[in-house]
Order: structure tokens, then C-alpha cells, then sequence
């Protein structure tokens, strides 16, 4: 599964929401998923969007044939995007599907890795922070995927902010002295998003 990430900085709050709208239109394209997203709670005006598709093959057809009557709409509401392309790794809980319905708030970690670590920070992923977070009331599932470039992105989807807020100081920073983190990456870069059910495909 491929799972892309774009983020945005928009300028015009109404026309991008508008043009987000056009892309319901996906469903139906070979090997789409699902997509969805939202604003930023940290950053005004940073929306973020998440696609997945089965497969890399699949999203460059996509992107060749039939990408661009979709981005119209709302390409001159933003400033450039910033796109990353992450190839799944693993499920964090069990059974990821690319749906967005149930979720009030997504979660996005990026983390840039030193190259020499990468085998140990995927351990520590699949054998500390995904039972963690797994585990954590409001965790409804997430995502592991890895990037060009020995990075990384953790995508989770929780049933609300609440619940979210609480994964924090439930010992996150035990979590990290016992993975190893600080040795394993360069740098960690989050967001917390509020979901926009309208741009949910």
C-alpha cells in the first residue's frame, strides 16, 4: 500500500475546502483506498491530506491520466504543497483500512532516521510504540510507513482529542528512553489534525 502525504498551506480557507470536495470523484479510480484530512490544531491556515492506493503502479497511472482535472478546482488556493510518498511498513493495531468516518483527530509523526539505525527504529516501532499505542483507549488505527531517504511517517486515528490527549502523558517519554529514539533519529516533526468529514473520499 502507498500512502500519500500532502501538506498544505493555504490562503484561501473557503476555495480549498470547496476544492477538496472535487476530489470525491476518486472513488471508482483503480487501486484508490481512500483519502481524507483536515486543519492542522497547531499551525492556522495547514491543512494536511492523506491518500492511499494499493499500489505505487496504481497511483502513477492515476497521477498521469487523471490527476489534473481533479487538482484544478483548487490549485490557487494554496501555496505549493509539500507531497511525500510513504510505502506501508506495517498496521499499527490491526486491520488498517483507509477510512476516516469514525475518526475526530489524526495524528502524524515524521521522523528523519540516520541510516545506521534504521533496522533498530523499526523494531522499537513494531515492538514499543505500536502495542503502546495500540493499546490506548480512543486508538481506532494507524499506519507505519517508510519514505525515500531513510524516513519514516506514523499516521494513527483516534476517536477524539480527548482520548488523544491523553496517550501523551500516559508515559510517552518512558516510551522513548526505552526505544532508544533519541540514538535512532535526526529529527521528529508531528501534527494533530481535525478531521474534515467533507474531504473524506
Amino acid at each position: 500500500m502507498l500512502v500519500k502525504w500532502i501538506r498544505c498551506t493555504v490562503q484561501d480557507r473557503d476555495g480549498f475546502d470547496r476544492g477538496q470536495r472535487q476530489w470525491a470523484g476518486l472513488r471508482g479510480e483503480p487501486g484508490f483506498l481512500g483519502q481524507g484530512g483536515g486543519w492542522s490544531r497547531g499551525t492556522a491556515g495547514v491543512a494536511h491530506v492523506f491518500a492511499f492506493w494499493e499500489s505505487r503502479e496504481a497511483y502513477e497511472a492515476f497521477m498521469a491520466h487523471s490527476h489534473d482535472r481533479f487538482a484544478g478546482p483548487g490549485a490557487d488556493t494554496h501555496r505549493p504543497p509539500d507531497v511525500r510518498l510513504f510505502e506501508h511498513r506495517t498496521d499499527v493495531k490491526v486491520g488498517f483500512r483507509a477510512r476516516f468516518e469514525d475518526a475526530d483527530v489524526l495524528r502524524v509523526a515524521h521522523s528523519r532516521v540516520r541510516r545506521e539505525r534504521v533496522e533498530h527504529f523499526v523494531l522499537m516501532q513494531q515492538k514499543v510504540w505500536n502495542p503502546a499505542m495500540a493499546g490506548s483507549p480512543g486508538m481506532l488505527r494507524g499506519v507505519f510507513a517508510e519514505g525515500a531517504g531513510s524516513e519514516f511517517l506514523v499516521l494513527s486515528l483516534w476517536d477524539s482529542a480527548n482520548e488523544r490527549a491523553k496517550y501523551r502523558p500516559a508515559g510517552v517519554e518512558r516510551l522513548r528512553e526505552r526505544a532508544g529514539t533519541e540514538d535512532d533519529v535526526l529529527s521528529v516533526a508531528g501534527d494533530i489534525v481535525a478531521v474534515e468529514q467533507a474531504w473524506t473520499v
